[in-house]
């Protein structure tokens, strides 16, 4: 299969298509590599992370469309994992119009063209944000989506239901996963984890919002490619499926575990809920693990490989 993947220098992005190409899928990718965090990172996913193996790189953005179509015409694509988009909660507050044109319009030129151009299955990223302040837990795929409570949460929603006009008014497959407080190796500086763990090697204080009584299913990247993975090759109708580490784990317990592995113990300056953010995101994940996924790494094992790859790319 020839994938096209969107986002492909992110985090997700990148860890996807090297086992997508090491499985033996042809990967073309489009990344803007945008400075919403240091493009250096980006860089490096392609030139480290990605090194050696062979795929096609296109530098631009999923809201041109000119681009977007001379992708489409030339490269003969079968599917695609959409995974381009504005992160963040919090900064999606200061920047309303650029989330909207990007994690929305973006999408839509995606999806149009997706149809044009006969594509066998749409995968796209949809995000845990979109429950908003559900109070039912743990969080199903069934439940109620109308209430979001950021604008990145918004825009989220906005692009699931253009999918599932495009499915079933136009036949598209499309699927779009929810993904849980994705960590691991080569992660986006802007959350939590990977502040926390560069302020603790610098002796900086971090800021533990709720007092640390959050509770999130953080989810490690391995297991959400392989969970794509399996999505991408289902080529379900039109479905939307969790995917989260069915083991949710306190805020301050994930704090404790970053303080072990880093050798270090964290000056914590405690703070009130954030806009945007909630109380608890725990996944039901009985759709995913239906289709033969089941989550792998606990968090132990997985900030123990965040923190040895901290130290090697950062030299610290």
């Amino acid at each position: 299969m020839k994938i096209f993947v969107t986002g492909g220098a992110g985090f997700i992005g990148s860890h996807l298509s090297k086992k997508l190409i090491e499985r033996g899928d042809k990967v073309v990718i489009i990344d803007n590599f945008n400075d919403y965090y240091n493009p250096k990172l980006k860089e490096d996913r392609i030139k480290i992370l990605l090194k050696g193996l062979n795929f096609k790189l296109y530098r631009g953005d999923i809201r041109d469309e000119k681009l977007l179509e001379k992708i489409f015409k030339k490269e003969k694509i079968d599917k695609v994992v959409h995974l381009a988009a504005m992160a963040g909660v919090r900064y999606s507050f200061e920047k309303p119009l650029l989330y909207g044109e990007v994690n929305f319009m973006g999408t839509l030129n995606m999806l149009e063209l997706s149809k044009k151009y006969k594509i066998k299955n749409f995968v796209y990223a949809s995000s845990s944000s979109v429950y908003g302040a559900n109070k039912k837990i743990p969080f199903s795929e069934s439940d109620r989506v109308d209430n979001p409570i950021s604008t990145y949460a918004a825009t989220k929603k906005a692009t699931e239901l253009m999918a599932y006009m495009y499915s079933h008014t136009h036949g598209l497959n499309t699927t779009g996963l929810r993904f849980f407080t994705v960590y691991g190796p080569w992660g986006r500086p802007d959350m939590a984890y990977f502040k926390f763990t560069d302020l603790i090697f610098h002796q900086k204080p971090i800021e533990v919002y709720n007092h640390g009584k959050m509770m999130r299913d953080f989810t490690y990247i391995d297991d959400i490619v392989d969970g794509i993975i399996i999505a991408l090759d289902a080529n379900l109708k039109c479905e939307i499926i969790n995917i989260g580490a069915d083991k949710p784990e306190k805020l301050d317990k994930f704090i404790k575990v970053l303080e072990k592995n880093i050798g270090k113990v964290a000056k914590k300056k405690m703070m009130p809920m954030q806009p945007g953010d909630v109380m608890k995101t725990i996944a039901d994940v009985r759709k995913l693990r239906k289709l033969g996924w089941k989550p792998t790494i606990n968090i132990e094992a997985g900030i123990y490989e965040f923190i040895q790859w901290y130290k090697k790319y950062y030299n610290a």
